[in-house]
């Protein structure tokens, strides 16, 4: 196995700490993601060396003498390099003490052997450690042949000490498409949530939306593993049936599978942006189930767009305290549909408008939407017209990836006479809904408005 690395520097420091370990006596291996993505002929973009045979306080010395060295990961025992994506351990042995995925007594153990050390790792594939000077393979639990086979597998019964290792294998199972142990799925069934920081939970979605190729084989992980019972806006999913003419796919669950990996197919790389879209996606028919109803022999779903509000804040409340990040997946959610039924209407400028004032970023709106589209086989993907026709107007119109800014403000009207208080809000409506429905274009268009609204009120007040 040969490693390719994403910079020269991580190459150079490689070789340095291994060569420095063996003079001490010790030997560094590389350990983990860096040995898998090696193995799946992926550029190793970070680096994690346990070093065995030397004291971690003198590994602490030697590394600090050639590496400035961040603070953050000591308490740990894990040496974290500055500017470079490169932590650096003892082998150490790990005792459950407590709830959740803290919830451990650590002990570093230089004398521990390497597969002494791979039983506390989680899923075999990251048990591998590779040797940078001899190019030595040590593999004791069997991962280079369970990523020959695209087999998730955990390495031992230590596995369910650490219940986050159950959404990691979500993720990993997306990531690199493989299909779980089911021993591994026994066992994952067996683990309780416990007390898991809602942060360490998002970042494994959050894995799941940005690194999957094929999220719904996370989904189906969540589901085989019996973790989705941990998340019921999803579990609901399951067995909420669609109309089979319009979704021959099946149901809402396995509908949301097909649109994320739509999704995962046309990533923009834009970590923010696709965040905010794959969420959006992964909670767009949140609503469905309580709106789904049999109707003259059809299963209908209206007003799910906006039954999906309050499952899709709950889900996402649980997870992240990121305020803004779930106020810009909420009227994505709400108005999913949208660009459909503006493009059957062929909608004027004031419709578009006005879904740019609602949703904020239309382009994020349309990538929902053909991935709604997309998310349907086997009924064929006509290339979403309707997505190109609304982008095509919102950036004619600029609202493309903004809502409309305001021509008429607040300082405006002062510089009309207008004392600032209770009345402004009324004029500067009027002057907004008056701008969005294309009235007028031009400050001093919407100042003569302006003035005509003023007049209006004094008039009232008379």
């Amino acid at each position: 196995m040969e490693i390719c690395y994403a910079q020269r520097d991580l190459a150079e420091a490689a070789e340095t700490i291994c060569r420095m370990a063996r003079e001490a006596g010790g030997r560094a291996l590389l350990v983990g993601g860096g040995v898998r993505d090696a193995a799946l002929g992926l550029a190793a973009k970070d680096l994690d060396f346990e070093v065995y045979g030397v004291d971690p306080g003198r590994l602490r010395r030697l590394i600090g003498a050639r590496f400035p060295l961040d603070l953050v990961g000591q308490a740990f025992g894990v040496l974290k390099l500055r500017r470079l994506p490169v932590d650096i351990s003892v082998p150490r042995r790990e005792s459950k003490a407590g709830l959740g995925h803290r919830g451990f007594e650590v002990m570093a153990d230089p004398s521990l052997t390497p597969a002494e050390a791979a039983r506390r790792r989680d899923f075999t594939m990251n048990a591998i450690a590779w040797d940078p000077l001899t190019g030595e393979v040590i593999d004791p639990f069997g991962g280079m042949a369970d990523l020959e086979a695209k087999r998730l597998r955990h390495v031992s019964d230590q596995f369910g000490e650490d219940p986050l290792r159950v959404l990691r294998g979500m993720q990993l199972a997306a990531r690199f498409e493989l299909e779980a142990d089911p021993a591994t799925l026994a066992l994952c069934r067996s683990i309780g949530f416990e007390d898991l920081v809602p942060e360490r939970v998002f970042e494994e979605w959050r894995k799941l939306l940005l690194l999957g190729r094929r999220p719904s084989l996370g989904l189906s992980f969540l589901q085989d593993s019996g973790w989705v019972r941990y998340f019921p806006e999803l579990e609901a999913l399951i067995g909420c049936p669609q109309d089979p003419a319009w979704h021959p796919e099946g149901t809402v669950w396995v509908h949301t599978g097909h649109c994320l990996d739509a999704f995962a197919a046309e990533r923009t790389g834009l970590d923010t942006e696709d965040l905010i879209v794959g969420l959006a996606i992964l909670c767009h028919d949140l609503g469905k189930p309580a709106a789904t109803r049999f109707e003259e022999g059809r299963i209908r779903s209206p007003g799910h767009e906006a039954a999906g509000e309050a499952p899709t804040r709950a889900f996402l409340g649980r997870m992240t305290r990121q305020r803004d990040l779930i106020e810009a997946v909420i009227p994505l959610v709400l108005a999913h549909l949208r660009p459909q039924e503006l493009f059957d209407a062929q909608a004027g400028d004031s419709a578009v408008r006005r879904l740019a004032r609602r949703v904020g970023r239309i382009d994020r709106l349309v990538r929902v939407a053909r991935a709604d589209q997309q998310g349907r086989p086997p009924r064929p993907f006509d290339g979403f017209p309707a997505g190109a026709w609304l982008i095509e107007r919102a950036t004619a119109l600029k609202v493309r990836d903004s809502a409309p800014k305001p021509i008429v403000m607040g300082r405006h009207l002062e510089q009309l006479g207008l004392v600032p208080g209770p009345a402004f809000r009324p004029i500067l409506d009027a002057c907004y809904e008056a701008q969005l429905d294309g009235q007028f274009h031009t400050l001093d268009q919407g100042l003569a408005l302006a003035r005509r609204q003023i007049q209006k009120t004094e008039s009232h007040r008379q």
